[in-house]
């Protein structure tokens, strides 16, 4: 198997070193070059035509958002960004220009900390594989979302108390499409599990809410759910959902010593299906590894409308293939159609939207 050949680009001389060191730790990856800035990079991007970049976004001369526009319009190629918490709200532009993903360093300035990120950064490194480009590109291509269908008729009175999305690597803009095309007169609440490290999922919340005007925020632990608000589960810390009386209520607790995933789309979907069974709906969306497959498993069982994206709009297709491959959907469509979707089986303020 040929090796992943990608190019660094920091503007620290000391960060590039780190970074080169922390790829060459693996026999599946080769450092091709190292750039200083954005004109450096697309030379070198020409120069060397590598697989992939990771990508610092706060550089003299040419910015990385200069970078990322440049790649996507004249050399599609997978962008990791490399970036100090520092500029978490620039990592969600990021995304909207067309980067796979991110890493966060642990400080702006050259620190001996920053190998602290190895494990992070090989594992997204090599999950490139498994990629496909042209879902960023088509997504790029798109001026706004797919709006709502109209609602089909015998749709039978099935319906959704909540809706659950689980996503990960190449999410955020999958799950601000599906916000963007909900009908306003959805009453079902969302519930996120976004893989996503902590501060950035309540920037994250701040994000959406902004741009699809509804309520949106990061949960907190005990708080009711409420109709037409949406809450995305802390990062670094687990979501699940629980009966209160004739409400629910959000459970947020600190991860487990054997968690891999903090937060944890089984958490979220197990606790659904004991609490919800077949009152609920949930789609698993793009990202590596095979998060959400045993809570999808359960709710499934118990009832639940169960959605995978499919490979026709995924980014990464692991996790939603893994649910596939374990029998537990009743739907495999692209983002549009899991949009209509859950406006479909959503409850509404006019009933009178799903009559025959």
């Amino acid at each position: 198997m040929k090796p992943i050949r990608v190019l660094v680009v920091d503007d620290s001389s000391f960060n590039r070193k780190v970074i080169s060191e922390i790829l060459h730790r693996s026999r599946l990856v080769e450092v091709v070059g190292k750039a200083f800035d954005g004109e450096d990079a697309i030379r070198k991007i020409i120069k060397y035509q590598p697989d992939a970049l990771t990508l610092d976004l706060e550089m003299p001369n040419m910015d990385g958002f200069a970078v990322l526009r440049w790649i996507m319009a004249n050399n599609p190629l997978p962008v990791i960004v490399v970036s100090a918490r520092e500029s978490d709200r620039s990592v969600f532009k990021a995304l909207d220009l067309g980067a796979v993903d991110f890493v966060v360093k642990p400080t702006r300035m050259a620190s001996p900390q920053l190998v602290s990120i190895e494990k992070e950064l090989l594992t997204k490194i090599l999950a490139i594989r498994t990629l496909q480009l042209d879902r960023i590109r088509q997504r790029l291509n798109d001026e706004a979302p797919t709006p709502p269908k109209s609602l089909p008729k015998g749709t039978g009175k099935r319906r959704a108390e909540i809706v659950a999305l689980v996503s990960s690597t190449g999410g955020p803009p999958a799950l601000q499409r599906i916000l963007m095309g909900l009908s306003p007169k959805i009453l079902s609440p969302v519930l996120i599990c976004q893989h996503m490290p902590a501060v950035f999922t309540r920037l994250f919340a701040e994000r959406l809410s902004g741009l699809t005007g509804r309520v949106v925020k990061e949960a907190e632990d005990g708080e009711v759910v409420l109709p037409g608000h949406t809450y995305i589960a802390p990062g670094g810390r687990q979501l699940r959902i629980r009966r209160l009386g004739g409400d629910l209520a959000l459970e947020v607790f600190e991860k487990l010593p054997e968690d891999r995933f903090a937060p944890s789309g089984n958490y979220l979907l197990q606790s659904l299906a004991e609490a919800c069974g077949g009152n609920c709906l949930a789609a698993v969306l793009t990202g590596m590894g095979d998060d959400g497959k045993d809570g999808a498993v359960a709710l499934h069982a118990a009832g639940g409308l169960v959605l995978a994206e499919s490979e026709e709009s995924a980014v990464i297709f692991g996790m939603p293939k893994e649910v596939i491959k374990a029998g537990a959907t009743d739907y495999i469509s692209n983002i549009a159609g899991i949009t209509d979707l859950i406006n479909r089986y959503a409850i509404v303020q006019d009933a009178s939207l799903h009559s025959p």
